[in-house]
């Protein structure tokens, strides 16, 4: 689990451009080598990559680790996930798929009654099998070590037998020009079935996805119904969703 610090350091990273070593030690009272090592720690989490005399927020072809993600912007993603929550009534089929966001959004529908849902994220499994009023079915497949992710050709086979209500998806960056980015190619065929399959879908991002990049394209904003967020900066996506008719919900 990351510190207090490392967190503080990886939102001012975010919210600056970058960060310095020198000005860091300053700013916590703390030697250069004590923020070289928290900095070595979050490289190491693919949270920063290091510059000279400093880091930056990471960016390339491999997400941050799951635990690490579920610690940044926390708050952000609980209220993003009780949003999402709120538009889906009792007794509804949904589909949800892996993310941290997406596992918020599982926490808030825990009271839900009714529900069937279908999920190729073992974390959602685990949250909601504890209600007695809600069917959870998991998609077969290969389990992704990192974050507990079911992904393959069996997952897909599995996923497109069902037609429900809605979808609850997260991804990994948003572009300005409405492209939906993950990272594993597998798991993105897996949101492909889910869009395809579902009547109203709802995306679930917090604000850093505005800022981050990946390489794999999943769908494009216009798939969307739904987009809640804590907050759009973006005016190109904002732009989108009023030029596709994509409800845009903020919950900062």
């Amino acid at each position: 689990m990351l510190s207090e610090r490392q967190l503080q350091i990886v939102e001012r990273a975010r919210t600056e451009g970058k960060v310095l070593v020198d000005q860091l030690a300053a700013l916590y009272e703390v030697s250069v080598q004590t923020i070289r090592k928290d900095l070595n720690e979050l490289c190491d989490e693919r949270l920063l990559s290091r510059i000279h005399g400093g880091a930056v927020i990471g960016a390339g072809a491999e997400n941050v680790g799951y635990d690490a993600r579920r610690t940044i912007a926390a708050a952000e993603k609980t209220a993003i996930g009780r949003a999402a929550a709120d538009l889906v009534p009792h007794r509804s089929s949904l589909f949800i798929n892996i993310g941290t966001t997406t596992e918020a959004a599982a926490h808030a529908l825990q009271r839900h009654a009714g529900l069937m849902v279908i999920t190729n994220n073992l974390n959602v499994a685990s949250a909601l099998r504890a209600n007695p009023q809600m069917e959870v079915i998991i998609a077969g497949g290969v389990i992704r070590h990192t974050d507990g992710g079911i992904v393959g050709e069996a997952a897909i086979d599995f996923i497109t037998q069902f037609k429900v209500d809605f979808a609850i998806i997260g991804v990994s960056a948003i572009d300005p020009d409405g492209s939906l980015l993950d990272f594993d190619y597998r798991e993105v065929r897996v949101a492909q079935a889910i869009i395809a399959n579902a009547r109203h879908v709802i995306l679930v991002s917090d604000s850093s996805k505005f800022e981050r990049t990946a390489p794999v394209r999943i769908a494009h904003l216009d798939q969307i119904d739904t987009f809640v967020t804590d907050r759009c900066p973006s005016p190109e996506i904002r732009q989108l969703c009023t030029d596709k008719g994509v409800r845009l919900v903020e919950t900062a």
